[in-house]
């Protein structure tokens, strides 16, 4: 698989969140739109199957409670803290996942991975590290939100570049390492 194809298959699986992060910003109006967007898009992608597992679920359950609180509520509690809310259901569900033997990178790897691979140890190792890395970055995303939230200590958009920056570099090595660990088993294979 190209990288770009990669890339790309990435960003539709993380697809309601995106449409959230772009569109819920600046004012209520926006917010209540992004929340609204990023739900009917998560539902949506379910029933397609292009988003399952552990972050299909943090979506659905995520976006419920954001139109509850925001949408209907108006709960301002949760409008100020909805930076650290996201990112902290999304830490939560996949070190969830990661504890209950369903690391979520491990669905959409076995798309393009034999079944017959599933269960290897190599292949469920890379996906639990794949998933850590996740969980990191969507801890440390968690904390920079919640910290811009209750006394920034820098500019809004260093958060932001810091945070996307995580996010990027997350996307990378999850595209670069699988990659990686293949050629060099057939290196391997080849000087066998």
């Amino acid at each position: 698989m190209t990288v770009l194809k990669s890339f790309l298959k990435m960003l539709l699986s993380f697809a309601p969140w995106l449409f959230f992060l772009i569109i819920a910003h600046d004012s209520m109006f926006r917010l209540k739109v992004g929340i609204i967007g990023a739900a009917v898009l998560t539902v949506v992608m379910a029933v397609a199957r292009l988003h399952r597992g552990v972050i299909m679920w943090v979506g659905i359950l995520f976006f419920t409670y954001a139109i509850v609180a925001v949408v209907i509520l108006n709960d301002m509690w949760a409008v100020h803290y909805m930076g650290a809310l996201a990112n902290g259901a999304l830490a939560l569900g996949t070190w969830a996942g990661a504890a209950l033997k369903r690391p979520f990178t491990l669905e959409y790897a076995r798309e393009h991975t034999d079944p017959s691979l599933w269960e290897n140890p190599a292949f469920l190792r890379t996906n639990y590290f794949l998933t850590a890395i996740w969980g990191v970055v969507f801890t440390i995303n968690a904390f920079l939100a919640w910290q811009r939230s209750i006394q920034p200590a820098m500019p809004g958009w260093a958060y932001e570049t810091i945070s996307y920056s995580f996010m990027v570099s997350a996307m990378f090595i999850s595209i670069w390492y699988p990659e990686y660990l293949r050629r060099r088993r057939n290196s391997q294979a080849a000087k066998s």
